[in-house]
C-alpha cells in the first residue's frame, strides 16, 4: 500500500507544467517541467481535441512522477480557470478556450487509484507562498503574472476560493472601459494589458513585431522604447488593478510571481508610485508589494499541500 505522506503538486500554465512531490512546505523530493503549450494548442483545435490533449498531458505528468516516487499518496493539480468548490467542476478557463464544464480529476482518480484534487492555479500559489514564508503574516494577497494575470488569497492560514470559486479573480477586473476583449467574456480585463500576453499584445501594436515577452523584456533592458513602453503600460494597469482589491481585503502582504515577475525591475519603477497615488490615503505605506524568491515553486508546494488524501 502507498503510503500517505508524500504528496504530488502539479503547477499547470498556458506555456509551461510543474510537477513536484513534497513531504512538507520546502524543496521538493523530485521535480520535472514540461512545456505544454496550452495556450496556443487550444487556440489551434477544436475544444474536444484540446481537451484530449490536456488530460493526456496530466495523465504523463503523473505517470513520470510515480515513477521516481511511487510512495505518493495524494495528487493536487493548479489549473487556470473558474473551479466551483462544492462540484470541483472546472466551468471555464478564460486563457485555454474550450476547456469547459469538465471534471478534470476524476478520470486521473480512476486511472491511478490516488484522490485527485483541482485548485485554481493562483489560490494554489498563494498557499505556497504562504507556507514558505519564515514567519506566516496573518493575510497574504498573491498576483501571478503569466499568460493572464491570477488571484489567490489566502486568510488566517486558508485559502479562500470564495463561495463559486473565482474569488481573486483580479485578472478580470474592468480596468480599461470597453477595452480589449478577454477570453472570460468581458472586455478591458487587467489581464489583457498586465500579463505576458499583454506585454507582447502592447509590443506588437506599437511595431507590428510579434515577440515573446522574456525578448521584450530584454530589449526594453537594452533601451528599446516600445519595450519600455509596454512595461511601463502593464505596471500603471497592474497598480491599478490592485489598488482595487486592496480597498476591499485591506491586505498588507503582496506576492507578485509568475513568469513575467522575472521582469519586476522593469515593472516596479512604474508599479510602486502608481500604487501609491491610487490606493486611498489610509493605506498608503502600508502594503508591501514584493516578486516571489519561490523560482516557480509556489504553484507546486501550494497544490500539493492542498491535497486530499483518501
Amino acid at each position: 500500500m502507498k503510503g500517505m505522506s508524500l504528496r504530488l503538486g502539479i503547477d499547470v500554465g498556458g506555456t509551461n507544467l510543474r510537477c513536484g512531490v513534497f513531504e512538507q512546505a520546502g524543496q521538493p523530493l523530485w521535480q520535472s517541467r514540461y512545456p505544454s503549450g496550452f495556450s496556443a494548442l487550444c487556440e489551434a483545435v477544436s475544444a474536444q481535441e484540446a481537451l484530449a490533449r490536456v488530460e493526456a498531458s496530466l495523465e504523463s505528468a503523473i505517470a513520470a512522477a510515480l515513477a521516481q516516487r511511487p510512495e505518493v499518496g495524494a495528487v493536487g493539480i493548479g489549473f487556470p480557470g473558474f473551479i466551483d468548490p462544492a462540484t470541483r467542476i472546472l466551468s471555464l478557463s478564460p486563457n485555454l478556450p474550450g476547456i469547459r464544464n469538465v471534471d478534470l480529476a476524476a478520470p486521473l482518480e480512476k486511472r491511478f487509484g490516488l484522490p485527485v484534487t483541482l485548485e485554481n492555479d493562483a489560490l494554489a500559489a498563494a498557499f505556497g507562498e504562504y507556507c514558505l514564508q519564515p514567519t506566516p503574516s496573518k493575510a497574504l494577497l498573491y498576483l501571478g503574472l503569466g499568460t493572464g494575470v491570477g488571484g489567490g488569497l489566502v486568510l488566517q492560514g486558508r485559502p479562500y476560493a470564495g463561495e463559486h470559486g473565482v474569488a481573486m479573480e483580479v485578472g478580470h477586473l474592468l480596468v480599461v472601459p470597453d477595452g480589449l476583449p478577454c477570453g472570460c467574456g468581458n472586455r478591458g480585463c487587467l489581464e489583457q494589458y498586465a500579463s505576458a500576453r499583454g506585454v507582447a499584445g502592447h509590443y506588437e501594436q506599437s511595431c507590428g513585431l510579434r515577440l515573446e515577452a522574456e525578448v521584450i523584456a530584454g530589449r526594453a533592458q537594452q533601451g528599446d522604447p516600445a519595450a519600455q513602453e509596454a512595461f511601463h503600460q502593464a505596471a500603471q494597469r497592474l497598480a491599478l488593478g490592485l489598488s482595487h482589491v486592496l480597498k476591499v481585503v485591506d491586505v498588507g502582504d503582496v506576492v507578485v510571481g509568475g513568469g513575467l515577475s522575472r521582469s519586476w525591475s522593469l515593472l516596479e519603477p512604474h508599479f510602486t508610485p502608481a500604487l501609491d497615488a491610487a490606493l486611498i490615503p489610509a493605506l498608503r505605506g502600508k502594503v508591501r508589494v514584493r516578486p516571489s524568491s519561490s523560482r516557480d515553486q509556489a504553484g507546486m508546494l501550494g497544490a500539493a499541500l492542498l491535497a486530499q488524501p483518501a
